[in-house]
């Protein structure tokens, strides 16, 4: 399919009732209202075609950007388009999820993360901390600096509840992501998850709320799944 039967394919596809619940959650025009399951079952027709993937993205709609970030391959991306990724996420779904997941697994992972986190841009900052999170939930254990996602922990617990709304919010998933991913640092997590305790972010008019650290952990150790990598963050 070609870019302009793609964008046709995702207007037929959108519904009012998608549109107002992104629109609930904070979702920015232009955008078709899109289901991921639907968006999902356009991959086949994106993949491989790098170049397509990108004109997706730098359409500014929301349904082919986020279906670009399912599409793409991570490791055909450059820095600079991250980075350019990064700056036209204008919402909370692409900068956490499609842009984070693609740098996860792209070769510019750490470096981007830890360029991001300290951004002035609340959506980017959020985006570089879910980045670190996606890169420890598909990277072995020896291949991490502990030291450094140690100090990252301190970090957060000390900082986390001053930060600004999403930010706090990927704070948090990171200490989740370091208690259940790596298990040298799952203590060192509990404990920090224990002192941050409940994280309030506002979410707008919808009923979403901020897992709790500790028992998303726990809940994590009851299923004997600590230290278990995911295969792909890109979902």
């Amino acid at each position: 399919m070609t870019y302009d039967e793609i964008m046709e394919k995702l207007k037929q596809l959108g519904t009012e009732q998608t549109k107002k619940t992104f629109i609930r959650h904070g979702a920015k025009e232009p955008f078709f209202g899109v289901k991921v399951g639907d968006l999902k079952k356009l991959v086949k027709f994106v993949k491989k075609d790098h170049s397509l993937a990108l004109a997706l993205y730098n359409s500014g709609n929301h349904d082919a950007m986020y279906l670009a970030g399912l599409s793409v391959n991570p490791k055909l991306m450059t820095k600079e388009n991250l980075q350019d990724w990064a700056e036209k996420a204008n919402w909370s779904m692409l900068a956490e999820y499609t842009v984070a997941g693609v740098a996860a697994e792209s070769d510019y992972a750490l470096e981007l993360a830890r360029e991001w986190i300290h951004s002035s841009d609340e959506l980017i900052s959020a985006a570089g901390w879910s980045t670190y999170a996606n890169y420890l939930s598909i990277t072995e254990d020896e291949k991490l600096d502990l030291d450094e996602i140690s100090r990252l922990l301190t970090t957060v617990e000390q900082s986390i509840h001053k930060e600004r709304n999403r930010v706090r919010y990927t704070m948090n998933s990171f200490v989740i992501s370091v208690g259940g991913y790596i298990l040298l640092l799952s203590d060192k997590a509990k404990m920090a998850a224990e002192q941050i305790g409940k994280v309030h972010v506002e979410f707008g008019t919808t009923a979403c709320k901020v897992p709790l650290a500790i028992d998303y952990i726990k809940k994590m150790e009851a299923k004997d799944r600590l230290g278990v990598k995911r295969k792909t963050c890109i979902c």
